[in-house]
C-alpha cells in the first residue's frame, strides 16, 4: 500500500532575509521539503524580481529560485517593524541570511539577539568570505569567489598558450554554497531535535567552492610529477562530443567500437597511468573516428556499447530530455505571468512529498496575513503601517 507521508519539513517555519541567489535558493530547497518560508523583501520587492527572463514585467529568474515562498514586504530599519519581525522569529525554527557580516546585528537581528528569545533558533548566515578572519567585510559575488579560490587559474592549465581567463557566466559558488547551507540547517534541526538547543551556521562561498576543489586542494600541498588530464571536445561531423575511456574495460570497448585493435598494443595507451599521462594523444586517435559520424550517432554507438559519451547540448535541449521527462525534472510553476518550468531538487522521496512548490508568490502577497497571525498585529495598525510605507501589501 503506497502510504501518503507528510513532507519531511512540514511545521518548519523558516524567516527567510535572502536576496539574488545563495541565500534564497537555500531557503527555496527548504520550501520543497515542506517547510513554511516566510520571505521578507523590501517594500518596492527583492531585487531579483527585476531580474531577466521577464515576461509581462514578472521575473522567472526570480520564481525558479523563490518558488514557494510566502512573501511579506517590510521596511527592515523603522523600529516598529522589527519589534514585530522579532516576534514573528520568537514563532520560528530557522532563520536564513546572507548579508554582509554585521548588517543583521545593526538592525537587531543577530543570532546573538534572536537567540536570547528563542533559543532552540537555528541561523544560518551566508557569505562571500565567511563572518570572521581579514576579509569577512568584503563584499563578493560568485564571479570574484571563483577568481578568489583558484577555480579559474585550475581550469586554465589545460589551456594551451597564454591566455586570460575566460569568462563564464555560470554561478557555481551561488548554488554550492546555498546546498552546504540546506544542508547545514537540516543538520542543525536533528541536532535541536536529538540534542535540543539551536545552532549558528557559518556558510561561505569560498569555503564551498575550496571544499569542490579535492584533487586541486591536494596538488597544491604536494605537487603532480605528471600534468592532468583535461576532459574536453572532440571534433564529430557536425559538431563536438566528448568521451571518457577512464577505465580498462571502458578503453578496451573503445578499440572495439572503432576498430583501432592496435591502440591496445600502442605503449603510450596500454595502462591506466599511460593513458592519463598521454590523454591528449588518445583524444586524437578516437577523433579520426569521431569526426567521420554526426554527433548523435558517436553519443549512441558509444553509450550503447557502456563506453561514457555525450555530445554537447544546449540547456534548452537538456531540459527536454526524454530522460529528464521519465524522472520528472522540470515542474511546472506559475507567477503572476503564467505558467514555466523550474526543475524539481536533485533527490526523489518515493512518496513524491519533496518537490519545487507550484506558485510564486507576488511581493507582500501575505504581508497581512503572516503579520497578523504571527506578528500580533491588529488590522488597524497594519492599515497604518501600509500608509506610512512600512509595509506593503498587495
Amino acid at each position: 500500500m503506497n502510504i501518503a507521508h507528510k513532507a519531511p519539513l512540514d511545521g518548519i517555519r523558516v524567516v527567510d532575509f535572502t536576496q539574488i541567489i545563495a541565500g534564497p535558493f537555500c531557503a527555496r530547497l527548504l520550501a520543497d521539503c515542506g517547510a513554511e518560508v516566510i520571505k521578507l523583501e523590501p517594500i518596492t520587492g527583492e531585487h531579483m524580481r527585476n531580474a531577466p527572463p521577464l515576461r509581462d514585467g514578472v521575473s522567472s529568474y526570480y520564481g525558479h529560485l523563490n518558488a514557494g515562498k510566502k512573501s511579506v514586504a517590510v521596511n527592515l530599519t523603522e523600529p516598529r517593524m522589527q519589534e514585530i519581525i522579532r516576534k514573528l522569529i520568537a514563532e520560528s525554527d530557522v532563520v536564513v541570511e546572507n548579508f554582509r557580516p554585521g548588517v543583521m546585528k545593526r538592525l537587531g537581528f543577530d543570532y546573538a539577539t534572536l537567540s536570547a528569545e528563542n533559543p532552540d533558533l537555528v541561523y544560518c548566515a551566508i557569505s562571500g568570505f565567511g563572518q570572521e578572519g581579514p576579509r569577512a567585510l568584503q563584499p563578493a559575488y560568485a564571479p570574484v569567489v571563483h577568481a578568489a579560490c583558484g577555480l579559474e587559474k585550475s581550469l586554465m592549465e589545460f589551456v594551451d598558450g597564454d591566455e586570460a581567463p575566460r569568462k563564464s557566466g555560470a554561478y557555481f559558488a551561488d548554488y554550492l554554497a546555498a546546498v552546504y547551507g540546506f544542508g547545514g540547517i537540516q543538520t542543525g534541526l536533528l541536532s535541536r531535535f536529538r540534542h535540543g538547543g539551536g545552532r549558528f551556521i557559518d556558510v561561505a562561498l569560498m569555503d564551498s567552492m575550496i571544499n569542490m576543489l579535492a584533487i586541486e586542494v591536494q596538488a597544491a600541498q604536494f605537487p603532480l610529477e605528471n600534468p592532468r588530464r583535461g576532459f574536453g571536445p572532440i571534433l564529430a561531423k557536425d559538431g563536438y562530443v566528448i568521451t571518457t575511456p577512464i577505465t580498462q574495460k571502458n578503453f578496451e570497448l573503445l578499440v572495439k567500437v572503432i576498430e583501432r585493435p592496435d591502440m591496445l598494443e600502442d605503449p603510450r595507451f596500454g595502462t591506466p597511468f599511460n593513458r592519463t599521462t598521454n590523454w591528449n594523444d588518445l583524444m586524437s586517435q578516437i577523433e579520426l573516428w569521431t569526426k567521420q559520424r554526426p554527433t548523435k550517432e558517436c553519443e549512441d554507438v558509444l553509450m550503447n556499447a557502456g563506453i561514457p559519451c555525450s555530445q554537447y547540448n544546449t540547456v534548452g535541449q537538456a531540459i527536454t530530455d526524454p530522460q529528464m521527462t521519465a524522472r520528472g525534472v522540470m515542474q511546472s510553476v506559475s507567477d503572476a505571468a503564467g505558467p514555466f518550468l523550474v526543475p524539481n531538487p536533485p533527490y526523489k522521496f518515493s512518496d513524491g512529498s519533496v518537490g519545487v512548490s507550484a506558485t510564486v508568490s507576488s511581493a507582500g502577497q501575505h504581508t497581512r496575513e503572516v503579520l497578523a497571525k504571527l506578528g500580533g498585529v491588529s488590522e488597524a495598525e497594519l492599515d497604518e503601517l501600509v500608509a506610512a510605507k512600512h509595509v506593503f501589501a498587495a
